[in-house]
């Protein structure tokens, strides 16, 4: 079974090639496609050789009786209107995946934004989160396991508006620290003004919160914003950043950042590319806008050339890559604290940065390194070589 993304025409090319594969590897597997691509696009999915069940986001819980009952055909379809879904679905998360120390909690699915480049709310349906006590449980579980749990969601700021217009994150979260032992508990990516004050001031006061922000941006240019119908301006963002850092001066701040939207022109460029570089960023996720079928924006006259698009991305990446490295740098000589993972050799500091460790340590456990130097990627810890 595969689980699929429609985020980019990327993430739908790679879908295709591994169905490719595994039909061209074992011709009589019956190959099931269920996740966004398939939500969106599943005669595309059900034409491809070696798919036996093609279940959208909207029929996913359903694909054990389906598979049972058996498909009478190649490339059954079963899809439906996914803003019809009205729980919250999700398996309850026991173990990191894969055996990794950093368990990822799904906690809110779908969003209730209208991004004019945005596919996701057309796949996954409309904001709906998990119940608080439920929350509570999972994470209770995990920390006796764990030590760092991630909460992540499509857009986790706005967990619990559904269940109680009167709930935020910020009170989630809060139980949490109350109800559970858990040491470390990290927010994936958070809507920036869905950071409130309330918020920012609990993640720095608490000592068991991460102190990451990743807030996503998509573009520094204002007329670029409201082209993409996003909820705030770049001053509002900058106000949501520095508050943060005032707050936290050796958080990560880390944001998704677009290049080449429809009509960006180069002057709009120029002041994205100077409104990130005003703030301090530690990281940049920079995407090629890629269009998606349905959405506004991909209906848009003024397409920027593929050329053009790649070359801006270039030129963030670039950006990106030297503010991480300048944060890198204020990290050396200090002492950071530091969850192990999988191989016993690396950990992941509070403020999101990887640690190569001069000696072994047991994987899934709480550290704190005192920062020798800089590694190509990351940072060193200093001290003896590394004793394998």
């Amino acid at each position: 079974m595969l689980n699929t993304c429609t985020v980019t025409s990327t993430a739908d090319d790679e879908v295709r090639q591994v169905v490719r594969r595994i039909h061209r590897e074992s011709p009589e597997a019956r190959i099931v496609v269920t996740g966004c691509y398939a939500q969106r696009a599943p005669e595309e999915i059900a034409a491809l050789p070696g798919v036996w069940l093609v279940a959208g986001n909207s029929h996913k819980t359903q694909i054990p009786d389906l598979v049972s009952a058996g498909a009478p055909y190649h490339g059954q379809i079963e899809v439906g209107d996914i803003f019809e879904q009205r729980d919250f679905l999700a398996g309850p998360v026991e173990d990191g995946i894969g055996g990794r120390t950093r368990p990822n909690l799904k906690i809110q699915d779908g969003c209730n934004n209208r991004c004019s480049f945005c596919i996701i709310p057309y796949v996954r349906g409309r904001s709906r989160s998990s119940p608080a006590d439920d929350v509570v449980a999972q994470v209770r579980r995990l920390a006796a396991k764990y030590r760092e749990v991630v909460l992540s969601g499509i857009n986790l700021g706005r967990w619990g508006r559904d269940l109680d217009s009167r709930l935020r994150l910020v009170h989630l979260v809060r139980r949490l620290l109350d109800e559970t032992e858990v040491e470390r508990l990290r927010l994936s990516s958070v809507e920036p003004m869905d950071f409130s004050d309330e918020l920012l001031e609990l993640m720095a006061r608490s000592g068991r919160i991460a102190e990451h922000v990743h807030a996503p941006l998509q573009s520094g240019s204002d007329r670029v914003l409201r082209r993409m119908h996003r909820k705030y301006r770049p001053r509002h963002y900058a106000g949501r950043i520095e508050k943060a850092r005032e707050l936290m001066p050796n958080c990560a701040v880390g944001a998704d950042v677009m290049t080449g939207f429809p009509g960006e022109t180069a002057e709009e460029f120029e002041e994205s590319r100077a409104f990130i570089e005003s703030l301090p960023f530690t990281y940049l996720h920079v995407f090629t806008y890629s269009e998606r079928p349905g959405t506004p924006a991909a209906e848009a006259a003024s397409q920027v050339p593929m050329e053009t698009r790649k070359r801006r991305t270039r030129t963030l990446r670039e950006l990106a890559a030297r503010k991480n490295r300048e944060f890198r740098e204020s990290m050396v000589g200090r002492t950071l604290s530091a969850v192990t993972i999988e191989d016993g050799l690396t950990a992941v500091s509070g403020n999101y940065l990887k640690i190569e460790l001069a000696a072994t340590r047991e994987p899934n456990r709480m550290v704190d390194v005192k920062i020798g130097g800089l590694t190509e990627d990351g940072l060193s810890e200093a001290g003896a070589l590394r004793v394998l």
